[in-house]
Formats: structure tokens, C-alpha cells, sequence
């Protein structure tokens, strides 16, 4: 399934940000600095005036996109055996899903290509432990727990080199990639946008659990193939650690996350469930356009015969 959704209509543009490509780099930026660890300074009422603006952008988009999913999720049950099927069902038919991207970059993808999409990939990077430790804050016992095992996980269980945000450092800093916010496609800066903005403000909680959900859903095959890729080239295990991880993972992340957060949630809050779903779909809408910017530039001087759907 595709969405036909282009983000860059959405209109939700200012003087400051005429266009998407701004829009995202100046969430972005935002992002990086109020995410910060700092200490007190004497300029914090201009960055909170700073703030004030930003998070009315950040709104306004974010209700821009909504508006514009709401007819896709108009039939979505509210009962949790209908629910949970539907949402499983993204796995197949979701915007995005078995994009010919990445069986290219599994089987023909240069090491150059594969290094520029993994740029693109680390500077869109919203850190899955942070999304989750923001997303859980006085959730329901039942699903705060499975939110807090998640992120367990993510902390490698208490080792240091188990954890996954430095394990992708790794892979960062072994192929010798530079991502930097201003050099990156704002399609992926709008996917790391709208994923911190969920989690980040406590009226998007239910879209952010169910944008993560979509992530532990949907992910495994796709890094499968980007693990695939990367030994197919040459570049050592340490360097294949993060996908391989999660390809298999994530399998199991994504039933528990089904079974001990969206049953009980869309149990006890059953108008909940819309909720849930737009945040998936938004989150798979924003992969899909990545993707099909992805092509378009690794495909553009080539005679690759993959072609999207």
C-alpha cells in the first residue's frame, strides 16, 4: 500500500520556514539543542520565548499531518482482537512496506551508496531509548512495564557494549560517515521530527506508542537487508552488530509490544485506538517518503532495474 501522501503539501509553513526542507531543518536543529544536556544559563527566557514558537510549529504540523490521515483511519476498530489485527496488518500492507530499496541495497548497492544511505539514515536518528523513556511517563502499570523492558533492551541490559545507540555509533564510526542535520534529506529530518514531537508532548502519547510500535513491526526486514549488504561487502561484524540485532529482536519486541501495551491500552481506553493508529501510519507514511527520496538518488545515475510500486 501506498499513501499518495506528499509531506511537502501539508502547508504547515511560516514566514520562517517558506518549505518543508526548512521547516525540518528547523525542527531539527530545535530538537538538538532543547534535548541538550546543559546547565543553567542567563539567556533562558530568550530560549523559551524560542521554545513557545518552536512548539507551535511543531503543532502546527503535526495537526497538518493528522488532518490529512484521519480518512485512513476513519474504519479502524476499536475492539482489541479487531485492533490488533489491523495494526499487524501494517506489516504487509502499511505505506512503505517491501520497498525494492532494500532488497537493492541487500544485493547491488555500491559500498558508496550503502555509506550514503546510512547517513541519511544516522542523521534522522531520534534515538528509539529516548522516544521510549519519553513515551512511558505515567503510562498504566501494564504498559509502562513493557515500555520499561523495551528500553532495557536498548540499554543492553545494564552492559555498556550491548546498548544499541552506541552499537549504531560504531557502525558511524567504522564506515567513516560525517551525518550532519544540514546535509541530510529533509524527508528524513520530518521522520525523526515527528516521532520526537510525540513523544515529547504528552497529547500525542497514544500516537507515539503506536509510531514505536510501527517501528518494532515493520523494521526487522529492512535491516535485515541492510545487514545482508554490509557482509556482502566486506565490512566486519561490528560493523552488521546493530542491524543484525534488531532484525531479530524486533520480532520479539514487536509481539510483546502488541500484547502488553496496545491490547491493554485500547481495553481499558478503547477511543484510544485511533489514536494509536494514526501515529503508526504517520510514522510509516515519513519511511515511505524517505524511501522513495532514497531511490531517487542512488538510482538516479543508474540502470538499476527495480522500479517503486
Amino acid at each position: 500500500m501506498t499513501s499518495g501522501l506528499k509531506l511537502a503539501r501539508l502547508g504547515a509553513f511560516t514566514t520562517e520556514f517558506p518549505d518543508a526542507e526548512a521547516l525540518h531543518k528547523g525542527l531539527a536543529h530545535w530538537n538538538h539543542r532543547r534535548l541538550s544536556p546543559a546547565t543553567p544559563y542567563a539567556q533562558w527566557r530568550a530560549e523559551l520565548d524560542e521554545d513557545c514558537r518552536m512548539l507551535r510549529v511543531e503543532g502546527a504540523f503535526v495537526e497538518a499531518f493528522r488532518k490529512v490521515v484521519a480518512p485512513m483511519v476513519a474504519e479502524v476498530p476499536s475492539d482489541p482482537d479487531g485492533f490488533i489485527a489491523w495494526f499487524e496488518g501494517l506489516k504487509d500492507n502499511g505505506p512503505g512496506q517491501w520497498d525494492p530499496l532494500f532488497a537493492w541495497l541487500e544485493n547491488e548497492a555500491t559500498l558508496d551508496q550503502l555509506k550514503w544511505f546510512l547517513t541519511q539514515e544516522a542523521a534522522g536518528e531520534a534515538g528509539f531509548d529516548d522516544l521510549v523513556a519519553y513515551t512511558q511517563v505515567k503510562l498504566p502499570a501494564r504498559p509502562k512495564l513493557e515500555l520499561a523492558r523495551n528500553y532495557w533492551d536498548e540499554m543492553g541490559r545494564g552492559h555498556m557494549g550491548g546498548m544499541h545507540g552506541p552499537m549504531l555509533d560504531r557502525t558511524v564510526q567504522g564506515l567513516g560517515l560525517t551525518p550532519s542535520i544540514d546535509e541530510t534529506c529533509w524527508e528524513a529530518l520530518a521522520l525523526a521530527n515527528t516521532l520526537t514531537a510525540f513523544a515529547t508532548t504528552r497529547r500525542y502519547v497514544y500516537h507515539s506508542i503506536g509510531a514505536l510500535g510501527a517501528v518494532e513491526l515493520t523494521a526487522p526486514t529492512r535491516v535485515g537487508a541492510v545487514a545482508e549488504g554490509l557482509k556482502r561487502l566486506g565490512c566486519p561484524p561490528e560493523q552488521r552488530k546493530y542491524f543484525q540485532l534488531h532484525a531479530h529482536l524486533d520480532v520479539e519486541h514487536s509481539k510483546a509490544w502488541n500484547a502488553e501495551a496496545l491490547i491493554p491500552l485500547v481495553t481499558e481506553t478503547p477511543e484510544c485506538a485511533r489514536f494509536i493508529a494514526e501515529g503508526a501510519l504517520m510514522r510509516l507514511i515519513c519511511g515511505e517518503q524517505c524511501f522513495e527520496t532514497y531511490r531517487a538518488h542512488l538510482w538516479a545515475d543508474s540502470a538499476v532495474a527495480y522500479a517503486a510500486e
